[in-house]
């Protein structure tokens, strides 16, 4: 029945979001808070079809810790869910992604509308400042920034290095850190067919204190997202962390430039 129900949610989710992204092409003559009211519907129309059809339901903790103005979101990346559910929680939600993905016809024209922050993972100092820049102008009008510290998804019970363009964000923009877990791969899963049904818990965790040194700040959410991580990944039944042995040579590049970045 797990494998009929994800089937059922995959043809519903790539359909769906294709003749959605088709549609969405005529909202680019219009301003942008159109197309994102249009993007936040998909949101919930796919959360809603992910509870309907699969039996996975959203729990939230600590909503109080949500600014309504400008922040930066980092949040435990697990699971494609995560780049949904953001979409439905924050008012004005602006992604961090990689550059490539601005390529996809359709999709990555409505991302550029949308005012989605590009990076080029591989560009250095000048990627990251220019990642910087296009985020300070997004949280100067008030958006959220969602960006994902460990730059890419891993599996629950899997830790890899964070990325410091997060603390060069915060450095720079002065606005609020606020650290989430999450233990969304264990329903949907890295790379996974199957959904599980159960819930899917998101804990967005007290602000960071502000004016930490960067060193500091990158260790401090790394340990405060990682710690309530295991918490809800190991209640429900999943692995206990490891770090995993992962090549980082793109981190080491980034953490280099991240230091020459003001």
């Amino acid at each position: 029945m797990t494998l009929l129900r994800s089937a059922l949610f995959n043809l519903l989710f790539f359909g769906l979001t294709g003749l959605g992204c088709l549609a969405g092409l005529l909202l680019l003559p219009f301003p942008r808070r159109a197309l994102r009211r249009y993007v936040r519907g998909w949101a919930h129309l796919m959360l809603w079809l992910l509870r309907v059809v699969c039996g996975i339901g959203l729990r939230v903790t600590g909503r109080e810790h949500l600014p309504a103005g400008p922040a930066v979101i980092a949040a435990k990346h697990q699971s494609a869910y995560d780049t949904i559910v953001w979409l439905a929680l924050l008012p004005e939600p602006v992604y961090v992604l990689k550059r490539e993905l601005l390529r996809i016809p359709a999709w990555g024209w409505l991302a550029r509308h949308y005012g989605a922050v590009a990076v080029d993972r591989r560009g250095g100092a000048a990627a990251l400042k220019a990642m910087v820049r296009q985020a300070g102008e997004a949280l100067a009008v008030g958006d959220q920034i969602v960006i994902f510290p460990e730059g890419t998804r891993t599996a629950p019970g899997v830790r890899v290095p964070y990325q410091p363009g997060v603390v060069a964000l915060a450095a720079a923009s002065g606005a609020p850190v606020i650290p989430v877990a999450t233990d969304s791969g264990l329903r949907w899963g890295r790379r996974a067919f199957a959904k599980q049904p159960g819930f899917i818990t998101v804990a967005i965790l007290p602000p960071l204190p502000p004016g930490l040194p960067r060193a500091q700040l990158l260790r401090q959410l790394e340990a405060a997202i990682e710690g309530e991580t295991d918490r809800l990944v190991v209640a429900a039944g999943g692995p206990p962390a490891v770090l995993a042995p992962v090549d980082n040579s793109v981190g080491q590049v980034a953490r280099r430039s991240s230091e020459r970045v003001q």
